[in-house]
């Protein structure tokens, strides 16, 4: 099974990502940082979710370009 979807852009784009979504902010920064470390690099977040400072701290906190999650 391909583990991608390649997008109209020809960027490709893991099938199975992390989702934030009912993540409080200060538990976000360390779940999306032990998704990073199993091998995630699909993170699922939108505004709505309220939880953008804690996702973006588990980003940065991993050390990985961000232009390397999607």
């Amino acid at each position: 099974m391909n583990e991608t979807f390649t997008l109209a852009n020809n960027i490709k784009i893991p099938k199975i990502g992390f989702g934030t979504w009912m993540i409080k902010n200060e538990d976000a920064a360390k779940n999306v940082q032990d998704a990073i470390q199993v091998g995630y690099r699909h993170i699922d977040t939108a505004e709505a979710y309220q939880n953008e400072q804690g996702v973006g701290e588990g980003i940065h906190a991993s050390g990985i370009n961000r232009k390397k999650f999607l």
